[in-house]
Order: structure tokens, then C-alpha cells, then sequence
């Protein structure tokens, strides 16, 4: 029978599902409106697949979820842990205090423990003080009862990490370990702002990231199936359980990735602009080498700066179910707002009360869904116009993602596809791949799991060879312990960036290692 896999996406609107077989075979697929406890949405996406299916649960042995567990909490500013922040760096960085720049309820909600001591290096490596040890037994006295996460972020801990370790082992002593504790060192890079924000959110989101973790286990349970699971990340691949609840912050972002690697398994493509038409946005990405191009901007988040690792999306107010609305001088909009999961009753075609891009996209017979009959009173011209408009917006977006003027391939996936044109400008083909609905959940499922590393190193003591090989083996310890098999790991991604404004030869090395679900289970059944 072989083995069977799970992977589910959550996006805005749908949370959608499928049942892969050994050979990535798609057996069911299915569209569930996402709830607004998320859980909900899961299982009742995962019950129909396995339902439609009809394989045997001892045979499946992976799930895979994507979810927007952690975005939404920060975006709502709900469910967040207790967190106190304790940034090593007095005296160099007392300038400019924690979450300065975050948006006051943030801050309001995160800032009740935030501490500055002394300690950290210079960029070079050097100490610019010793890490006051007494003053964190002080703080670790203080906290303890009143928080359940830490975050520690050390000036240059790129450089060296070691105020961090000793910081979290100081910590965890006093704490035990059922305090979470987030160090920047492994999850920002170099810009001390930035780096705080993503560790402090990262702290913020554990619980979340632990609450969600088990309430899919659990699904799973109940339905008869011991898988083991795994999250997906937001560079495309995945992350185990344990792995996931240490680092929640990257799985920020991880639906439109999943997309874009299900867009490039589908299609055949390792090298294109995607498109993913959900039903209240559109995400357009770029595919280098099967992997989503990576941002090289900080990014905000709930209103707060951060540099760890994003992909290079353009989001844009457009999907299945946004809102066309005609103004008194006969011009029109286009969202952003949408009806989203509430299509099947608020659409025109579906009996509704509100025009949406879809109900644009049936009158004018692009599209057969719902009933025709209800939009046929429409000024086919005034519809034309929209239309027009509609598909406007994603090439500007799409020509925004380009490096240059030369025409690309564009793949079209998610349940919103539908809307656009079998050409755009700008497009050297258009692909719609069969399964492109569900392609979010299919690109969970067949992800590979990764690992990552940026780290500054010294040339001038090391040399560049003996610095790439240090930061290979780091990247591919990392991907080893988020749940990848050793023997089947490549490097996918080097980067080395000269740092010509520090001493020593400094070189910024970034490498990224992916290989395939290590399989422990699999030998029992075949």
C-alpha cells in the first residue's frame, strides 16, 4: 500500500487539504472554509480527505501544516505569551531602548519586563564589556512566576553568541524549563533593532505555536492516525514539532511559500512568477531554483520592524471573493475589502446582495459557477472595464516581481485562479496546473526540511574556504535537528556579502541546506 502523507494550508479564507500517496500522487483534495478558532477548519478539512480517500490510517505517516496561527496572533495582538526581553549591551546601546519604533499596543502588551544590562560584543568579536552574571540572577529572580517566555538578544550575537548562552543557561537554571527562551543569534541577522523585535515576537508566539501543534495532533488522533507532523516554514520547507514551538516566528509567511513550491512541483518549473489568487488576496512570488526568493528588506510585522528570513511577496487587495463597487459617476473600485469564506452566500451568482470579482468573471463567461442567469442584467461593458482592471493589477504586480524586462513564466494557482486570462502581459506562457486550487496544500506535503545559517566571520583569521565549510555543517546540523535525513541533504543557497566597513577581512555568510523527511517509520511497512 506504501505511505501516505497529509498536508493542510490555512489561508484567509479556505483551509484546504490533500492526501498525498508515495509517489506524490494528489488522492483527495478538499476546501473547507477556514473558523475562527482555525482548529475547527483543520479537522473538518482533514476528516473529508481521509474520508474520501479511504486508505488505511495506520498508513499514513505524515502530516504537514501550514498555518497563519502566529500571524494572526500578532496581527490581533491576542493570545500572546508573557514575555520579558532582556537585551545584553549596556553600556554601548542604552541610546535607544527595546521595542522603540513598535506600534503602543504592541508595546502595551510586551514591554511589562524589559531589562538593559551590561554586556555583548563589538563587531569584531571582542567583548565590549563582561556579562553581568549577578545582575541576571537579579532579573531571573524577578521574572520568575510572572512570565513564561524570554527573549535575549545580545549586541553582534551574530558574531558570537556566547553572552546569549550563558544568558539562557543563567536563565534556565533559575526558571526551569518550563520558560521558554528565544536567543536572536538564531533567528535575525546583523541590525540589533530588527533582531530584538523578531526574537521578542518569536517569545510572544510560543504558546500559540504550541497550542496549535497540539491541537493538530490531537485531530489526528481522534481520527486513528499516529503521523508524525511537521510545520511548514516560510522559505519553503518544512520544520518538526519541536523545532516549530522554539522558532513559531517562521512560520510567519508560510502559506504563500507553500504555494509557490506546490506552484513549481505542478507546473515542472524551478524558475517562474507565481501567482496565488486566494479569496480575499493575491500573492505574487518568484520561484529561483523550486525555492521562494527571499526578501532582502526588513519586513514589519504587526506594525514591528524585523530582518529575519521572509520570501519576496507582493500581496495586492484581489481575489475570488472581493468587492466591485460602482460609484455615482458610473467608475467603479476593486476592493480591497472582501466577502471572502462567505462567497457561497454573499455573491450575486449565489443569490447574495454584493458584487464581486467573481460575479465580474461569470457574467462576462469566463467562468461557469453558481447561476449565470443572476448577473445577466449587468452592463456587459461596464464589466468589461473591471475586467480589464482586474487583470491590470496583478501585471503591474507581476512586473514589479521582475529583475528585468524580459518576458517570464507565470503560474497561476489557488481557488481564485479562475478569474485571470490564459495570457498577461509580461508572460512568456501562462500555466494553470491541474490540482493549481489546492496547490498550497500539496506544496506542504511534498516540502523538503531545511536548515539555515548567517552568521560573520573574520577572514582574516579563518580564511574563506575553512568559513563556508563552518557555516555548511551549521546550516546542515540545523536542517538535522528540524527533522531532515542527513544523507539526502543538499546546500541550496550560498551567499557571502564582503562587510568592507569592519576590520578583518568580515564576510557575511548565509548558507541554506534542504533534504528530505528523515523516514524513520517507513521501514516498518514496506
Amino acid at each position: 500500500m506504501g505511505v501516505y502523507r497529509i498536508g493542510i494550508d490555512v489561508g484567509g479564507t479556505h483551509t484546504d487539504a490533500v492526501l498525498l500517496d508515495q509517489q506524490n500522487n494528489v488522492i483527495s483534495e478538499t476546501k473547507s472554509p477556514t473558523t475562527e478558532d482555525v482548529a475547527t477548519g483543520i479537522y473538518t478539512a482533514m476528516k473529508k480527505i481521509i474520508s474520501d480517500a479511504n486508505v488505511p490510517r495506520e498508513h499514513i505517516k505524515y502530516a504537514m501544516l501550514g498555518t497563519t496561527h502566529c500571524t494572526n496572533a500578532i496581527v490581533e495582538r491576542k493570545r500572546l505569551n508573557k514575555i520579558a526581553a532582556i537585551r545584553i549591551g549596556a553600556p554601548a546601546t542604552l541610546a535607544v531602548k527595546p521595542l522603540v519604533g513598535v506600534p503602543d499596543d504592541l508595546r502595551s502588551a510586551l514591554g511589562q519586563h524589559v531589562y538593559l544590562i551590561r554586556g555583548g560584543h563589538e563587531f569584531d568579536g571582542r567583548e565590549i564589556v563582561e556579562l553581568d552574571e549577578a545582575h541576571l540572577y537579579q532579573i531571573a529572580q524577578q521574572i520568575k512566576g510572572e512570565v513564561d517566555s524570554v527573549a535575549i538578544t545580545s549586541v553582534f550575537s551574530p558574531v558570537s553568541q556566547a553572552h546569549e548562552q550563558r544568558a539562557s543557561e543563567i536563565l534556565k537554571e533559575v526558571l526551569g524549563d518550563d520558560v521558554a527562551v528565544s536567543l536572536s543569534s538564531e533567528i535575525g541577522s546583523v541590525g540589533l533593532l530588527e533582531r530584538e523585535n523578531a526574537t521578542i515576537l518569536n517569545a510572544a508566539v510560543v504558546n500559540v505555536a504550541k497550542t496549535a501543534a497540539d491541537g493538530f495532533i490531537n485531530a489526528l488522533k481522534n481520527e486513528g492516525i499516529e503521523a508524525r507532523v511537521f510545520f511548514g516554514q516560510n522559505d519553503g520547507t518544512l520544520m518538526s514539532v519541536e523545532y516549530a514551538v522554539k522558532y513559531p516566528i517562521f512560520t510567519i509567511a508560510c502559506g504563500p511559500t507553500n504555494s509557490l513550491r506546490g506552484a513549481s512541483y505542478l507546473s515542472d518549473l524551478s524558475d517562474a512568477i507565481v501567482v496565488d489568487v486566494g479569496g480575499t488576496t493575491s500573492d505574487i512570488g518568484v520561484l529561483v531554483q523550486s525555492f521562494p526568493r527571499e526578501s532582502s528588506l526588513a519586513v514589519e510585522i504587526g506594525g514591528a520592524r524585523t530582518n529575519f528570513r521572509m520570501p519576496d511577496l507582493i500581496s495586492i487587495g484581489l481575489g475570488g471573493g472581493t468587492i466591485v463597487r460602482i460609484q455615482e459617476d458610473g467608475e467603479f473600485t476593486i476592493g480591497p475589502d472582501s466577502v471572502g469564506y462567505r462567497l457561497p452566500e454573499k455573491a450575486l451568482i449565489f443569490g447574495g446582495d454584493t458584487l464581486t470579482t467573481t460575479d465580474v468573471a461569470v457574467a462576462l463567461g469566463k467562468v461557469e459557477l453558481g447561476d449565470a442567469s443572476k448577473v445577466a442584467h449587468l452592463d456587459k461593458e461596464f464589466l468589461n472595464r473591471v475586467y480589464d482592471r482586474i487583470v491590470e493589477m496583478v501585471e503591474e504586480a507581476i512586473d514589479k516581481m521582475k529583475t528585468s524586462a524580459a518576458p517570464v513564466p507565470v503560474i497561476l494557482v489557488g481557488g481564485g485562479s479562475i478569474l485571470l486570462p490564459e495570457s498577461l502581459q509580461g508572460a512568456s506562457e501562462v500555466l494553470r496546473p491541474e490540482h493549481s486550487g489546492v496547490a498550497n496544500a500539496i506544496g506542504a506535503a511534498i516540502a523538503q526540511v531545511s536548515g539555515q545559517i548567517e552568521k560573520v566571520y573574520a577572514l582574516a583569521e579563518i580564511g574563506r574556504e575553512k568559513a563556508l565549510e563552518m557555516a555548511k555543517e551549521i546550516a546542515m546540523s540545523e536542517a538535522v535537528k528540524a527533522g531532515a535525513d542527513r544523507e539526502s541533504l543538499v546546500i541550496v543557497d550560498i551567499e557571502d556579502v564582503p562587510l568592507a566597513y569592519m576590520p578583518g577581512n568580515a564576510t557575511r555568510i548565509r548558507v541554506k541546506a534542504a533534504g528530505e523527511l528523515a523516514q524513520a517509520e517507513v521501514s516498518e511497512l514496506v
